[in-house]
């Protein structure tokens, strides 16, 4: 294929570097490069901004978003002659006669039209279309809300995945649709250099803000729920239950998140991240249940020198398994229990040389499944979504051909454990468009194969007046208990005040 990038010649970013190398990769790929200056460029009082996140909050200076010069596009040549396909960022090619697909935001075209949805407050829909047709889409997030240079560069990188899988055949074009009705507003203008500078003053005064909080309480802290489902879970109703949740108390030092529940031999057992504030790193703990919650304090099963998180525990061939998350390492990993709840040793390396978030298992039609957000160049944790396939657990796995099979920062990264209700597979997703595992969103999933996954997203709850808090991210039931976790205030001087009582 003969392959034409349009883009804007007087801001030229790492983000169409990289765009290019990933192009040029793709098997029998002739790329050319249309480098003319274009209309449609982030201010300089936008680019003022950027500097002063980059000072403020301490951003690395390597992202995607830093401008470069021209010539590092200058390997690729000029398109010259007939070309096969023209992908077109700037949104200012003749259609009439080409192969052209033009990429928009919420319908807009450019990097200053993403900006300015960033800065509205808008989760931004990326499409590929050609004359009036979707051929690619995805939901952009990011894990930095607030912050318009971060967030502008996690969106980059994963317009970049989008076009790069569109190319090469595996992208999607259509987005599960949400149970909210979802804004048709027309694209935000550029705020002007007066908002900008505004914004600016608002930006250094909320860092302050976050440092002060910082000072005062342990945060991020996240807190765990459960209660006994009596025969009716989170599937069942869809909604908080009346009956509310009961706290897994945590002394302040430390939080617990990322609940998951095992009934083994009678006896439930709760799993779970244990993150230690004075070290700054997660280990694995677990803690027996009985009738009236947990039996004493949850006790470290897994330590290693990275973090660890999401302790994906499941039962199969007689033994205790676990894949927890360790995309500190850029791995997965399958461990064996020796001496349950405990004794968790090596068995092998799922996935190498990956930064794969909570990566979750399922048998489905004969074959094991894997589900787990990606972080590749750059980009968001939370908004694309990959698969794999093998025969056994232990593997060896095979990426789906159309990874990533979605990019959606509303309904992409797991949440739990999947299951079976009704004949029907049930998905718990993290919503992440407020931030971070603000919301919980149930997906039925209608197609899980070789050639192709679909999923509805039915429900979304939040936190409120049934779970107190501003976020929720995960469910995962067993033995008749039912568990989420969302966040919690951790103020330091109850700590400390803990610590002098003992």
């Amino acid at each position: 294929m003969r392959l034409a990038l349009r883009l804007n010649g007087d801001r030229v970013r790492a983000f169409h570097v990289a765009l290019a190398e990933r192009l040029a990769l793709l098997p029998g790929m002739e790329l050319t490069i249309d480098a003319r200056p274009a209309a449609g460029a982030v201010p300089c009082e936008a680019e003022a901004l950027f500097q002063l996140e980059t000072l403020i909050h301490r951003l690395p200076a390597n992202g995607t978003a830093r401008r470069v010069p021209l010539s590092a596009l200058a390997v690729y040549a000029r398109p010259s002659g007939a070309v096969d396909l023209t992908v077109d960022l700037c949104g200012d090619v003749e259609m009439e006669g080409r192969r052209v697909w033009r990429l928009s935001y919420d319908g807009a075209c450019g990097e200053a039209a993403l900006l300015a949805l960033i800065l509205a407050g808008r989760t931004p829909t990326a499409r590929l279309e050609q004359n009036g047709a979707v051929v690619a889409e995805a939901r952009l997030g990011t894990e930095y809300h607030g912050i318009a240079l971060a967030s502008l560069q996690d969106m980059l990188a994963r317009s970049a995945s989008l076009i790069v899988a569109a190319v090469g055949g595996a992208a999607r074009s259509t987005l599960p649709v949400l149970p909210e009705p979802s804004s048709e507003a027309l694209p935000p203008p550029m705020p002007s250099a007066a908002k900008l500078g505004v914004r600016a003053a608002k930006a250094t005064a909320r860092r302050i803000v976050q440092q002060i909080y910082h000072l005062c309480y342990n945060a991020p802290h996240w807190r765990v729920g459960w209660r006994e489902t009596q025969g009716h879970d989170l599937y069942e109703l869809r909604a908080h239950p009346p009956s509310g949740w009961r706290d897994l108390p945590d002394d302040g030092s430390r939080f617990y998140a990322d609940p998951f529940p095992v009934l083994h031999n009678g006896q439930v057992t709760l799993f779970v991240e244990d993150y230690i504030h004075r070290t700054g790193k997660a280990i694995l703990s677990a803690v027996a249940f009985g009738p009236n919650g947990p039996v004493g304090q949850p006790k470290p099963v897994l330590e290693l020198p990275y973090h660890l998180s999401y302790p994906f525990v499941f039962e199969r061939d007689g033994e205790m398994w676990m894949v927890p998350e360790s995309g500190a390492n850029r791995s997965v990993d399958l461990y064996r229990a020796t001496a349950y709840p405990g004794g968790w040793v090596k068995e092998a390396t799922l996935l190498s040389d990956i930064v794969a978030s909570d990566t979750t298992l399922i048998e489905h039609g004969g074959r094991w499944w894997m589900f787990a957000t990606v972080r590749d160049g750059g980009g968001a944790f939370s908004d694309q979504l990959h698969l794999w396939s093998a025969p056994d657990f232990r593997g060896p796995w095979t990426p789906h051909a159309k990874n990533p099979v979605l990019i959606d920062i509303a309904s992409a990264r797991p949440a739990g454990r999947m299951i079976s209700r009704g004949g029907q597979l049930l998905r718990p997703v993290q919503d992440c468009r407020r931030s971070y595992g603000a919301a919980l969103g149930i997906a039925r999933v209608t197609r899980l194969d070789d050639d192709g996954f679909e999923q509805v997203v039915e429900t979304i709850l939040t936190s409120g007046a049934g779970w107190a808090g501003r976020k929720l991210h995960t469910l995962n039931e067993a033995g008749g208990l039912e568990f989420i976790d969302g966040s919690a205030m951790a103020p330091r001087w109850k700590q400390a005040k803990s610590r002098e009582l003992t």
